[in-house]
């Protein structure tokens, strides 16, 4: 009790709030999915994990234990974790993993958060199965604004193997190929009726006609991009990433892997039907193999009577094209930030820092004799401004706080090493093979930043899910080709861009973001497909400390895992 009240006298009193207490064991559970049984790892032994609800300000305190044979840390992705870097929890950039029988205390501190976000694991391919739904409601005494739902839905939308996915990134980088797919796509958990041995199990809701519901869906999917609906039921967006939006219709959303969206929709077809919610990939990158299946739920209506027969089966949505970039650019580019009196926004106007990434699926040259999976024989690397980012032997977090030399670099470049027309046609080889390090890049306190993610087709272009750790930054503008300096910033939007902390690089295109360094603290940017990720698609903001007290990083928790055996 000790430890915790020094932890709460030094919070910013902004996060005075409600304490919430969780205990998280993580263990091996049997499941069966697909006609098959396997163990998975589990958070209480539930998959999908458990939700955590708090309101706004609040802090939750979570004990954790790895009960399973794997190393183990938990993100709480969305949270901007104010001044807190150390429970974070990226493995090697905020701490070292959790090992097998150890435990540890995750602190969250909820500031301006409201709305769903989620948290998962952070370390492999773990976050397939360990990962669960964070609700922050408003504030004690304040509503919603948007009409109140009459009640809320969670979605988390998943991927399922058949295989252990604890060995997925170790068989690959022995082959250099690809990760293997999928082998469904799950809404809470369950494939749905379309796949085999799932129709019973198929997750279901049930609602009133006439009334507003919410849904509250996150994407934990690992590798894939998708376009989700409700058959015959029209949508309105409301909230990203913990933030409020203004509100929009719209047939169909696209969400990558670690957005989270708060969603509208009224009850309102005729009760003697089912209807499907069902998703299905959205996968841009040419050649780039993927899950080509649709998972489902059902949606029925609340019978008033028994003649209130139920005719034929579920009808299915229409669902844009897999490769249809076209909606999926119609939908992102409406998002715009609520920006009113009772949540205001605040773009930087001035920026002093301006920072030019680019992100690239790359290929190496095979190790040994055989020829690897990848392309024309070799292997799979990826890279942010031509650096392949190399995990280190202790937390970077650590090296930093306490002067640890030797552990990583401060010169990740600002702009390209190389420039070059980064979204042309056959680019040549001498952009194919990256840069290995750990290197940072260092930002002052306080800086205005802006950062332009650029996409290239160096191997092949996709939609990059980017996801910044620490931050709710502001997406001021996107496009298709290569960034102007000149021309494209003229068209930024200032007064209400949307705030989140997961955004799509659009296919062969970029995308402008803004944000002021106020987070002290050692922050991941990475793509949030986890082959890419993996590759090396990643890289770390070091955000100095300020002046005074509230300004500088909290001191470590006297907890933190080591990194030694």
């Amino acid at each position: 009790m000790l430890t915790l009240f020094l932890f709460l006298a030094i919070l910013p009193q902004s996060c005075y709030g409600r304490i919430h207490h969780h205990r998280f064991v993580v263990k091996s559970s049997s499941y069966t999915r697909l006609c098959s049984t396997k163990n998975i790892l589990t958070v209480n032994g539930i998959f999908p994990g458990p939700t955590l609800k708090a309101n706004r300000g609040d802090t939750l305190i979570i004990k954790f234990y790895n009960q399973a044979q794997y190393n183990i840390t938990l993100h709480w992705h969305g949270v901007k974790q104010e001044r807190n870097p150390w429970s974070d929890g990226a493995a090697f950039i905020n701490q070292c993993p959790i090992r097998a029988g150890k435990s540890f205390t995750y602190k969250i501190q909820l500031t301006n958060e409201e709305g769903t976000i989620w948290w998962h694991a952070h370390i492999g391919w773990a976050r397939a199965t360990i990962h669960g739904m964070i609700i922050v409601y408003p504030v004690n005494g304040q509503n919603y604004p948007f009409r109140k739902p009459y009640a809320e839905i969670p979605i988390l939308l998943g991927e399922w193997w058949k295989k252990n996915v604890m060995e997925i990134e170790e068989n690959a980088n022995k082959t250099g190929g690809e990760p293997i797919l999928s082998d469904a796509y799950t809404i809470n958990g369950q494939p749905g009726d379309l796949y085999p041995c799932s129709k019973q199990e198929t997750f279901r809701v049930e609602v009133e006609q006439g009334k507003t519901y919410l849904l509250r869906i996150v994407s934990a999917i690992m590798d894939e991009n998708v376009f989700f609906a409700i058959a015959n039921h029209k949508l309105v967006l409301v909230g990203t990433d913990g933030f409020y939006t203004k509100p929009f219709e719209t047939d169909y959303i696209m969400i990558t892997p670690g957005q989270s969206m708060d969603i509208l929709f009224d009850a309102n077809q005729p009760i003697t039907r089912h209807y499907y919610l069902a998703a299905r990939a959205y996968s841009s990158a040419d050649g780039a193999g993927f899950d080509n299946t649709t998972t489902t739920a059902i949606l029925h209506y609340k019978r008033t009577t028994k003649r209130n027969l139920i005719s034929s089966s579920p009808l299915l949505p229409s669902l844009p094209h897999y490769n249809d970039t076209r909606a999926s650019t119609e939908f992102t580019s409406k998002f715009k930030s609520l920006a009113s009196k009772d949540h205001p926004i605040e773009v930087p106007l001035k920026i002093d820092t301006n920072l030019l990434f680019t992100v690239s699926v790359n290929l190496l040259n095979c190790r040994g004799e055989n020829p690897c999976d990848g392309p024309y024989g070799k292997r799979f690397s990826a890279s942010v401004n031509n650096v392949s980012f190399v995990a280190p032997k202790i937390d970077i977090l650590r090296a930093y706080y306490y002067n640890v030399s030797g552990v990583f670099g401060r010169n990740f470049p600002e702009n390209p090493p190389k420039k070059f027309d980064y979204t042309g046609e056959n680019l040549g080889d001498e952009y194919l093979t990256p840069d290995f390090g750990t290197r940072v890049l260092v930002l002052e306190y306080n800086a205005s930043v802006e950062l332009v993610l650029q996409g290239t087709n160096v191997l092949a272009s996709d939609n990059h899910p980017i996801h910044l750790h620490g931050y709710g930054f502001y997406a001021v503008g996107s496009g298709f080709g290569n960034f102007d300096p000149e021309k494209d910033p003229l068209g930024y939007n200032l007064v209400d861009p949307p705030q989140e902390t997961t955004v799509g690089i659009p296919n062969n295109g970029w995308v402008a973001v803004r944000f002021r360094a106020d987070n002290p603290g050692v922050w991941l940017l990475h793509c949030h497909l986890e082959r890419h990720q993996s590759w090396g698609m990643s890289t770390v903001f070091v955000v100095k400390n300020g002046v005074t007290a509230q300004s500088k990083i909290l001191p470590p928790p006297y907890d933190l895992p080591s990194c030694s055996d």
